[in-house]
């Protein structure tokens, strides 16, 4: 397992995550995603570790802190210290009028109550889960820093950011000597390259690393979906809620990417999403890519997507087949390499 720098800062993370989001669940969502006992919670958590992957994601509304606890208890066995834990708040968490955002008020009570449902005494990453324009930028990055200061967090990040919301977030880092995001959750994959528009070359200035949530393309590039087939009977996108809260590729667009990726496939002797995972890990600026599973022989699958690298025919290839067409400005930038190169 490669490790790699978190963006700007001195720590280092497994190439590949563990996103808990199958562990606790409850409610149509996180069901449609799968379901994780406790005692195959556990069993997942030491193969990861066994791998080398001790980088475990969640959220406070996963499960609506499901996650959080079943996590908690599935690293219960391990020292603190072996682990890395991030989680996530700013969604909705209660129906009072403060229960949601990235008010001091919120993130204090949202930090106690994910380190009591952890079990621990701090979180290494600490992710907004989203951007709060209701609340000054000021208030939120004091009130981070305070936790990094008081020992609660390690390092903070962000997740679905724009552009301008993360570039005057480090701006207002800077001006006071807060503590600065040094990583950004974002989903990207090879059916969703808009991460590269902007946020890439941003992060790519600032020091900032992805990382990066549903790269196989909101459950898309999971090899059971080709063209003039029906869906699986068991897949997620049979759930209308996962559907609708998710990215929505054109089809035509979809099965294209899929079908180099079959060919690359093939090439390789590897699977469609090992191939998919493998394609991200080779971006500029991922620090780390966060895989799921619903059982111990979809993580292994998952795990083996390391260790080796595509060409650069095959990654050229790969390229060509998931381009899309860019809205303004970047079309207009494109044109003009010498002055704006692409990351890539």
């Amino acid at each position: 397992m490669e490790y790699r720098q978190l963006g700007r800062s001195g720590l280092k993370v497994p190439e590949l995550c563990f996103g808990a989001g199958t562990f606790g669940t409850s409610g149509e969502f996180f069901q449609a995603w799968g379901v994780t006992s406790d005692d195959e919670a556990r069993k997942i958590v030491d193969i990861c570790m066994e791998a080398g992957v001790n980088f475990f994601d969640t959220a406070d509304v996963y499960s609506k802190g499901g996650s959080e606890t079943a996590l908690g208890k599935a690293l219960a066995h391990l020292k603190r210290e072996d682990v890395l834990i991030s989680t996530k708040a700013t969604f909705r968490f209660g129906k009072g009028p403060n229960d949601v955002g990235s008010s001091r008020y919120h993130l204090i009570q949202s930090l106690e109550d994910s380190l009591k449902r952890l079990g621990m005494d701090y979180v290494d990453v600490y992710h907004l889960h989203g951007f709060d324009a209701t609340t000054p930028v000021e208030e939120t990055l004091n009130s981070l820093n305070k936790m990094v200061s008081d020992g609660k967090v390690r390092y903070i990040a962000c997740s679905n950011f724009s552009g301008w919301h993360l570039m005057k977030s480090l701006s207002v880092s800077e001006r006071y000597g807060w503590s600065r995001y040094v990583g950004h959750q974002v989903y990207y994959s090879l059916i969703g390259r808009d991460y590269e528009w902007e946020l890439m070359p941003l992060a790519l200035d600032q020091g900032v690393g992805a990382l990066v949530w549903s790269p196989l393309g909101w459950g898309r590039l999971t090899g059971k979906i080709r063209h003039g087939q029906p869906l699986p009977a068991g897949s997620r996108l049979q759930t209308k809620v996962v559907v609708n809260d998710g990215p929505r590729p054109d089809e035509e667009y979809m099965y294209r990417v899929i079908d180099a990726i079959d060919e690359v496939a093939k090439e390789t002797g590897k699977t469609v999403p090992q191939i998919a995972l493998n394609w991200v890990l080779g971006r500029p600026t991922v620090s780390t890519v966060i895989i799921g599973a619903r059982n111990e022989e979809q993580l292994k699958a998952n795990l083996a997507a390391v260790g080796w690298k595509l060409t650069a025919e095959q990654i050229a290839k790969l390229d060509a087949a998931s381009e899309t067409a860019l809205s303004y400005p970047y079309w207009h930038q494109r044109q003009f390499e010498e002055r704006n190169p692409r990351p890539i």
